[in-house]
């Protein structure tokens, strides 16, 4: 470490974790949201809880604080080893945004007993850090007998705490998270602006003043409405998709086929549409393996890397397809296949080639809406390769994606 604080968190402690000897029976387990860590013991002393990604804190039914995590440290500035011992309520005085004491109005240690856990929610230090804090319950066995424990005593039934559980996580990738999801809004409407602007215009026009145009000018007006329509439809399958990539719902449908006569597909597609034959050039290896894929994710992929070779690139654009190389091999697969799509353009900066495969980046201020080599690199990982951008050896951006041949669905 330089020393540097990292935005959000506090000065990191290096000590490790400290858990009470009573924190939990031996070989038992930390509860937290989602799931249980278990945690060994060896000698009578708890291992550490420090590879924990979020902060935990684990106190006793009396609120002393029995486990305290590297990373709780790291995010309330509170060395590990202060804490042991101390009161949870005033080693964690959290507020809501209204400065109202959290442990005051969920009075965790003597609320209803049928609480199991307090969902993620957003609190704040003393000192104004935010904090997105998960408490779960540890009850005692309930009892049906006349012989209750003290409320609050270990091992004591009727549901009363036994411990306390909170994690805490830092408030940076939330706020990642909104950013996102505002950039996401900000781009869906304005992509979604024009063309609709467009079709209502043309069609209230037509409605309008239909015997007032030629037949050529209805002709023009309608082409421009049905393109709209397709841009429209084009960006709500992107928005699908990017879904599905993020939620890791992509479902790859393989089958036999072969990459080069997708590739002649989509350039034949391109000098239907109107752009030249002597614009593209397809050069295939010999030697190719038998590759299982999804036909309409590569037609996507293709699609796209063409089509912004053809955008943003200059001169001819060359398909290379050509079987993998020793170093091209993605996670050890032996057979597959590997695809560079050049042009002869500007290239890409080298700056900004980190850049390139994310959400929304556009090399131009106008040109789509950011989407379409996100979702490429999100198809070709569903199938289990990878896919870089380079220097062309002519010069211009040249993207190489590579895929493991694979094995039909039912094999």
């Amino acid at each position: 470490m330089d020393g540097r604080r990292v935005p959000g968190e506090r000065a990191l402690d290096q000590s490790p974790a400290v858990l009470s000897p009573d924190a939990l029976s031996p070989g038992g387990t930390v509860r937290r949201a989602g799931g249980i860590v278990p945690v060994s013991v060896m000698g009578g002393s708890m291992a550490c809880v420090d590879e924990l990604p979020d902060g935990l804190v684990i106190a006793d039914h009396s609120g002393r604080v029995l486990v305290f995590n590297r990373a709780a440290s790291r995010l309330t500035g509170v060395p590990a080893r202060a804490a042991h011992g101390a009161d949870v309520r005033q080693l964690l005085p959290l507020h809501d945004t209204d400065g109202r004491c959290w442990w005051a109005s969920a009075r965790p240690y003597h609320g209803l007993s049928i609480r199991s856990r307090h969902p993620e929610m957003s609190l704040y230090l003393h000192d104004g850090t935010e904090l997105l804090v998960t408490v779960s319950y540890v009850r005692g066995p309930r009892a049906s007998g006349p012989d209750q424990a003290l409320p609050g005593a270990p091992g004591c039934p009727g549901g009363q705490v036994q411990r306390l559980v909170i994690m805490l996580r830092g408030a940076d990738q939330r706020a990642r998270v909104e950013r996102t999801r505002a950039d996401l809004v900000s781009t869906v409407a304005h992509e979604l602006r024009s063309p609709l602007t467009s079709v209502k215009g043309f069609t209230a026009t037509l409605l309008a003043k239909w015997g007032r145009f030629t037949d050529d000018q209805k002709r023009v007006m309608l082409e421009t409405v049905n393109a709209d329509a397709d841009r429209v439809t084009r960006l709500i399958t992107e928005l699908l998709d990017v879904s599905r990539i993020e939620s890791g719902r992509m479902e790859v449908h393989r089958q036999l086929v072969s990459v080069p006569e997708r590739v002649e597909k989509i350039v034949a597609g391109r000098v239907a549409a109107g752009d030249s034959p002597d614009r593209f050039c397809v050069v295939v290896s010999p030697g190719l393996p038998e590759t299982w894929l999804d036909a309409d994710k590569v037609d996507q992929i293709l699609g796209n890397l063409v089509e912004n070779a053809v955008r943003h690139g200059a001169g001819t654009v060359t398909v290379v397809v050509e079987p993998l190389g020793p170093g091209d091999t993605p996670r050890g697969v032996g057979e597959g296949v590997a695809v560079s799509v050049r042009d002869e353009g500007d290239g890409v900066a080298p700056e900004l080639v980190p850049r390139v495969f994310r959400q929304f980046w556009r090399a131009k201020r106008r040109g789509g809406a950011g989407l379409g080599l996100y979702i490429v690199k999100g198809l070709v990982e569903a199938h289990g390769g990878t896919i870089t951008v380079q220097r062309a050896p002519g010069g211009g951006a040249e993207f190489r994606f590579t895929m493991p041949a694979s094995r039909p669905d039912f094999a």
